[in-house]
């Protein structure tokens, strides 16, 4: 495991979609389409880190519709699709919006994701990441992708910056 930068400092959190956000399977119809499974706790994970100013971008290699459908209703208005090497988004999509690595994490699962975790301040890994990933890591989920993990890495990156107790404050 990577040595943990500042993680009250992070406003930006990256992620990975297919095995973080999923977990990693597809239902193929057998005209084509395809079927995504979403773990209804990262939604609400995702639109507490939103309902914060914070800002989300989900870097994929695919792009599916039921992704982009999944996210749009979540309020993720940064999807970056068929995105190439996922370290390059990185520099683009930093260098384009003026934002410091200091204040970035982001949370994959296989070896592509390592380049974009690599750019980061807090990269993060869901508990059924690859070793290489873990070893990347700073932080790792108890869950493991599709499950909740990246609402368990929003809370843990809000309760460091003390930001927690007015997302629970707002349901309770």
């Amino acid at each position: 495991m990577t040595q943990a930068a500042d993680a009250s400092r992070i406003r930006w959190l990256l992620l990975d979609a297919d095995g973080t956000l999923t977990d990693g399977g597809m239902f193929i119809h057998g005209q084509g389409s395809e079927l995504k499974r979403f773990s209804v706790r990262d939604g609400f994970g995702l639109r507490a880190w939103l309902s914060t100013g914070r800002e989300v971008a989900v870097i994929t290699g695919r792009g599916d519709l039921s992704l982009r459908h999944r996210l749009a209703d979540l309020g993720v208005q940064r999807v970056i699709s068929s995105s190439g090497p996922k370290g390059e988004v990185v520099d683009r999509l930093l260098a384009d919006h003026g934002v410091d690595r200091s204040q970035v994490a982001a949370m994959g699962d296989d070896v592509p994701d390592l380049p974009m975790l690599r750019r980061v301040a807090y990269p993060m890994a869901v508990a059924d990441a690859a070793s290489e990933v873990k070893a990347a890591a700073c932080w790792i989920s108890t869950l493991p992708g599709g499950h909740g993990a990246v609402r368990e890495a929003v809370e843990h990156l809000l309760r460091a910056a003390g930001a927690w107790g007015s997302v629970v404050e707002r349901f309770a």
